[in-house]
């Protein structure tokens, strides 16, 4: 009887696959979202180090995010009233095509790359980044729209669940996409690295094709001011929501460091393109793990305390990278090299303990803010809160990329994600002090 009632205990602490198993068609979106994630993600790494590797600049690697910010943000409330007046599933068919044809851009451009090497110079830069906005800005639809299906497709009950497995999807991207990149990168060329994206993408495809037709609204509003309007009219209605966004905002505006991994990885920590790929792997580790073990966190009832104290935990992890780099960049503990095998071995387990409770923490707030939005949201509006949610989630990365890029400019890479850090923890009581609905939220099930 012990052994049995361990072994329902230990079940308890793992995420529930219910979600799953009562939705055919949400499992084939699920799993297609992981195939296309997973190539994403490549990319994403791919892009930063071939960017890198022309111009030698964090900046240049900053200007990925940055030029991508503003149509990005706009994607996200125009791609929701467009989720919200006509078919979800076209939506995404449209949205995840213009996604392949931009990693096909970049394929084209990686290897037009290679041949310039090949003569003594180099590409220019300004296609990489009209591809990197076209993805971004598909992405920004593609998952704003996506979202605004689950709840059509899955009972009320089960969401905060489904977002935990969406939680896997992501760890499982960020985790294995990144590393694949910095793999393939160090063995073989960017084109490869591209190629592989095109083929995850092409599979990943079908879980979106295989969905029923998602039917409008009969109260539907056609894209335009009206729409618009009505969503902001919600939100001045909805104090804990719009506080989720700035939590959101202010986690990824301010603790966002990967823009500086290249960089960190050349000449502080050491290690090159494996490095980046271990590091990134390390934060979707503490995702994924959190998401794999949710089966407790999901049970949570005050969700917007839960929120806000887990992104507090976020800053602390945050800060954390921000002193190891400024205790390595003294070179009190030697001088690395590029290769794997000459990386500081110190810098890389703290720095990746700090991405693995990063990921970790920041999954927990992901989960719930997920939940709260989507059980809070009437459905002929989910799409456009969605697009909303999604040009946060997407624009506070970018804005991220930016502030990391200019304090390591203007004063050396530890500092954007040291200062942050601290400022993420004193942002976070300030809220819950001025917020008390998102503080005493808890989901109406």
């Amino acid at each position: 009887m012990a052994t049995q009632s361990s072994k329902v205990g230990s079940r308890r602490h793992l995420a529930d696959l219910t979600p799953l198993r009562e939705s055919p068609q949400f499992a084939r979106l699920w799993i297609g979202n992981v195939l296309n994630g997973l190539g994403t993600q490549l990319t994403l790494v791919a892009v930063a180090l071939q960017i890198f590797d022309i111009s030698k600049s964090t900046t240049a690697v900053a200007l990925v995010g940055g030029i991508a910010l503003i149509p990005m943000v706009l994607a996200g409330p125009i791609g929701g009233m467009i989720t919200d007046a006509f078919d979800r599933r076209l939506v995404m068919i449209v949205s995840a095509s213009i996604m392949f044809s931009a990693t096909a851009g970049l394929f084209v451009l990686s290897i037009l790359e290679q041949q310039a090497v090949l003569d003594g110079g180099h590409t220019q830069l300004w296609p990489f980044y009209v591809c990197t906005t076209m993805t971004a800005v598909s992405a920004t639809v593609l998952g704003g729209a996506r979202q605004a299906v689950i709840p059509r497709i899955l009972p009320k009950e089960l969401l905060t669940r489904a977002s935990a497995l969406n939680g896997i999807s992501m760890g499982t991207q960020i985790m294995a996409g990144p590393a694949l990149a910095g793999i393939l990168v160090a063995v073989s060329t960017y084109s490869v690295a591209f190629a592989c994206d095109l083929a995850l993408t092409a599979t990943g495809f079908l879980g979106i094709a295989m969905l029923p037709k998602i039917k409008v609204a009969e109260d539907a509003i056609r894209p335009g001011w009206k729409s618009f309007k009505e969503s902001m009219d919600f939100l001045g209605t909805a104090p804990h929501i719009r506080a989720g966004f700035v939590v959101d905002i202010i986690a990824m505006g301010l603790g966002r460091p990967y823009v500086v991994l290249p960089a960190a990885a050349a000449t502080i920590i050491g290690g090159g393109p494996i490095t980046v790929g271990i590091l990134t792997a390390a934060g979707a580790a503490g995702s994924f793990a959190t998401s794999a073990f949710s089966g407790r966190v999901v049970q949570i009832r005050l969700q917007g305390l839960a929120i806000a104290n887990s992104v507090k935990i976020y800053g602390l992890f945050t800060a954390l990278f921000g002193v190891v780099l400024l205790a390595m960049g003294t070179g009190a503990f030697g001088h690395p090299t590029a290769s794997l095998a000459g990386a500081n071995l110190t810098a890389l387990v703290f720095s990746g303990l700090a991405f693995f409770g990063m990921g970790a923490s920041d999954e927990v707030s992901a989960i719930f803010r997920t939940s709260m939005l989507l059980s809070s949201v009437p459905d002929q509006m989910r799409g456009r809160l969605q697009g909303i949610f999604l040009a946060v989630v997407g624009g506070g990365p970018r804005l991220g990329d930016i502030y990391a890029g200019v304090m390591a400019a203007v004063i050396g890479l530890w500092a954007g994600p040291l200062v942050g850090g601290i400022g993420i923890v004193l942002a976070m009581f300030l809220i819950l002090r001025i917020t008390p609905r998102l503080r005493n939220f808890q989901p109406q099930i």
